[in-house]
């Protein structure tokens, strides 16, 4: 089985000359002006704090069975090399190489009985990602993703600020889909953990000053009162949003500084951990307090463990994401943000139970954990129970639409909403299925 790839295409947003020299209108990529002012005014009324999300991504199928569904007493050849330890969960335990999670479970609700049927790493992660089951082929977004989903049709909490990043690059099947470019994410493209750490998709392009910017302003004006009647098929809808969007973070002190991790107390700092997720997520806790709606932060590690999985699980992977979630965890609660920002975090599926030949464990969506915390959740419970060798759920079963609907729900996106895409026979819903999870929103 090939291992897991992720993504090395380029950000959608990459600020050079020809960025600038884009024209176009300020079109809200299908929704009109009024409409973003009527959202923004109910906001208002109801007097309620902006929510966002911060998604950690554990791309390439973490274990569940070696991290929160552990079966000590299943055979050897099921149960593997770790041990668990007791949580400040009463009566739940997880693994010993999640020592900083077992402090802060009282805060977070893990869902182990999520499943659905592909195997394959990327119709799995599109699955996961949009809640559609796609061809067995696919390699590329067919649906968008729910971070571009959300930046289509709720926006940001900020107008300097990107609806959705991704740290410290996109996803593999984080991207828009049908709904164009100009809802792709934000990236960093590169590691928040290096001291060179330094996204330059925010600095003014070589030769440009504010004054010239002003002018290109001026300039796009012009060809905005032109575009109604040359651009009949909103082919510039894109380039617009794209173009508007850099040149507003661009000149923001505000963009500037939620970016800027040397702000942040070297304690915290140190807290969240020397890698490139803890960094990451500190990075992503800014970002949603300046006003960005939905975050992804990539986990690193290699989570395909066909190989040697006890090995790359405790020297690897499950070190950072379990210190980087923690201190996540523990510094939204500690800054009163648990209502209005929610953690989910995931991959596209669970680990075989068996172990094979060479110590490790292969594709497995029969069974797999997500983890949830904030968003006025119920947390501190664990939600659904695996068979003796967690390989398939013997309570209720959560599918993907389950996970994002929960999700959607939060941020108050509709995902009956109808889609229109061009390429496709029909309107396309939001989600074909799921249901918020009752037991985390009572």
């Amino acid at each position: 089985m090939p291992g897991y790839a992720p993504s090395t295409e380029l950000p959608t947003i990459a600020l050079g000359r020809r960025a600038f020299l884009k024209v176009g209108s300020l079109a809200l990529g299908g929704m009109t002006l009024a409409d973003e002012l009527c959202r923004r005014a109910l906001a208002g009324e109801t007097g309620s704090e902006p929510t966002a999300v911060i998604q950690i991504s554990m791309g390439g199928g973490p274990s569940h069975i070696d991290m929160y569904d552990l079966k000590p007493n299943a055979p050897r050849e099921i149960r593997g090399e770790f041990q668990s330890i007791a949580t400040n969960l009463p009566g739940y335990q997880i693994s010993e190489y999640l020592p900083h999670q077992s402090k802060i479970m009282d805060k977070v609700a893990i869902v182990r009985s999520v499943h659905h049927g592909n195997a394959s790493h990327l119709p799995a992660s599109h699955w996961m990602m949009t809640g559609h089951n796609p061809t067995a082929a696919t390699t590329k977004n067919i649906n968008p993703s729910i971070g571009s989903v959300i930046s289509r049709l709720r926006g940001s909490n900020h107008p300097v600020m990107p609806a959705y990043v991704s740290i410290p690059r996109r996803q593999s099947l984080g991207a828009s889909g049908f709904l164009g470019p100009a809802y792709n994410p934000f990236t960093t493209e590169s590691d928040p953990s290096k001291d060179d750490f330094n996204v330059m998709n925010l600095r003014m392009p070589d030769g440009m000053n504010l004054a010239r910017l002003q002018d290109r302003r001026e300039l796009r004006k012009t060809f905005d009162r032109l575009r109604e009647d040359i651009d009949v098929h909103n082919e510039f809808d894109g380039i617009n949003r794209f173009t508007r969007q850099a040149m507003e973070m661009v000149t923001s002190d505000r963009a500037l500084n939620a970016f800027d991790l040397t702000q942040e107390d070297p304690h915290v700092r140190e807290s969240y951990g020397p890698y490139s997720v803890g960094q990451g997520c500190l990075l992503a806790r800014r970002l949603v307090e300046a006003g960005v709606t939905f975050v992804t932060v990539l986990s690193g590690g290699d989570w395909d463990t066909h190989t040697n999985n006890f090995a790359i699980l405790k020297e690897n992977c499950l070190p950072r994401v379990d210190q980087a979630i923690a201190a996540l965890v523990t510094d939204l609660y500690a800054r009163g943000l648990d209502k209005r920002v929610m953690i989910v975090a995931y991959g596209e599926f669970g680990r075989t139970p068996q172990i094979n030949k060479d110590g490790g464990r292969d594709h497995w969506p029969g069974a797999s954990c997500v983890l949830f915390s904030g968003g006025g959740l119920k947390v501190g419970q664990v939600i659904g129970e695996t068979d003796a060798h967690a390989a398939f759920p013997i309570t209720q079963r959560y599918s993907p639409g389950d996970i994002l609907s929960t999700v959607y729900r939060f941020l108050n996106v509709n995902t009956q909403h109808v889609f229109h895409d061009p390429n496709l026979l029909r309107p396309t819903l939001v989600l074909p299925e799921g249901n918020p999870i009752q037991a985390l929103i009572g």
